[in-house]
């Protein structure tokens, strides 16, 4: 590695550090503000708690979304100044070429794109559990219905479907249950119960006043009783569709549980399908913003440092804006998850490879 490139490197990861750096305690200090009330309101929380089980875990969500702009704002930043202050034009002058100016930046977006996918695969999700259960805890107003869930269906199988009128997630007991098998489009086995309850100890399901019905091609056969123990294919948590779930698991983890789900017939995945590939999408734009950036700053302008600025952040909040829509788009049934959420870095990608072109010919 030439000393051109420790050094760029070297403005490339402080730039990038400070930015963050000054970010996050703006974001923690607008954070106190609005929360500082809900914090004295509970006489048994204690500043460690405060400390460790929020703000700690604070950081670590936040420090990992405001990455690509932290990356995007830093690299514009230093490569404006060193343009301004003509070193880019005594590199191409030492016949540099713009690919080989480019080096020491994909060096440091690759570090910061490691960074970013070893947080968003493991070390995020873990810090959503533990920043979601303080929040639930401590600073979510008590809506005592939020744990009621109404009209739950689920698909178990390609044949196979549940019902339950009304489910309480936090006693795993539902009421008005109903499990139809199907062959085809006709009816084959139906299983009816007043209420339904999880069985934590052995993992298994409780029905009561219950009444079993087989279709047969002459006949029906149908029993009923008080008390029904029986093993269903799916757990409470199954029941609980809700963003949350998919943020709290580790990529493994969520992998595992799309695997699964698909094997039994869940038809509509792409709320998690989502969440997981924009875990690997995401830090890969590292590179896509890193060279927009350094092709916009490179050349000396007239506006300098602001101009680019001005410029960067337009783009950072077109970019942010297109994941946004791209991520309520891919949640859709009808949608290709993947497709959608990387939507936004394939047309960011294709002004990053214009840009580079335009400035690798002059």
């Amino acid at each position: 590695m030439r000393i051109l490139d420790k050094y760029i490197l070297k403005k490339f990861l402080s730039s990038f550090a400070l930015i963050l750096m000054l970010l996050l305690p703006i974001a923690i200090a607008i954070d106190v503000s609005e929360k500082i009330d809900k914090f004295l309101r509970h006489t048994n929380l204690s500043f460690n708690e405060i400390l460790n089980d929020y703000y700690l875990n604070f950081i670590v969500i936040f420090g990992n979304t405001f990455m690509p702009l932290a990356l995007f704002i830093a690299v514009i930043f230093f490569t404006s100044k060193i343009s301004g202050n003509t070193e880019v034009i005594a590199i191409h002058s030492a016949k540099i070429s713009f690919t080989r100016f480019l080096y020491p930046y994909f060096i440091g977006a690759s570090i910061v794109a490691f960074i970013g996918l070893s947080m968003n695969h493991f070390i995020v999700p873990e810090s959503n559990k533990t920043f979601g259960a303080f929040n639930n805890a401590y600073l979510k107003k008590k809506d005592y219905n939020a744990d009621i869930l109404n009209d739950v269906n689920l698909q178990l199988g390609p044949n196979d479907y549940i019902y339950v009128k009304t489910w309480a997630v936090q006693r795993k007991q539902g009421y008005k249950f109903a499990y139809e098998k199907f062959e085809g489009n006709k009816l084959k086995y139906k299983l009816l119960a007043e209420s339904i309850r999880w069985n934590e100890t052995d993992t298994t399901f409780k029905l009561t006043n219950y009444q079993k019905r087989i279709i047969l091609n002459d006949r029906d056969s149908i029993a009923s009783g008080v008390i029904l123990d029986t093993i269903l294919t799916f757990s409470p948590d199954d029941l609980v569709n809700v963003d949350d779930l998919a943020k709290e698991m580790n990529s493994i983890e969520l992998y595992k549980f799309i695997k699964q789900s698909k094997a039994r017939g869940i038809s509509n995945l792409n709320t998690y399908l989502v969440e997981f590939h924009k875990r690997t999408s995401l830090p890969i734009a590292s590179y896509i913003l890193t060279f927009i950036a350094v092709a916009l700053a490179a050349k000396k302008r007239r506006g300098g440092l602001g101009i680019n600025l001005a410029i960067g952040i337009t783009l950072m909040f077109v970019y942010v804006f297109l994941l946004k829509i791209a991520e309520v788009l891919g949640a859709g049934a009808e949608t290709n998850a993947f497709v959608m959420v990387w939507l936004p870095n394939i047309f960011f990608g294709a002004l990053a490879i214009y840009l580079y072109i335009r400035n690798a010919k002059n």
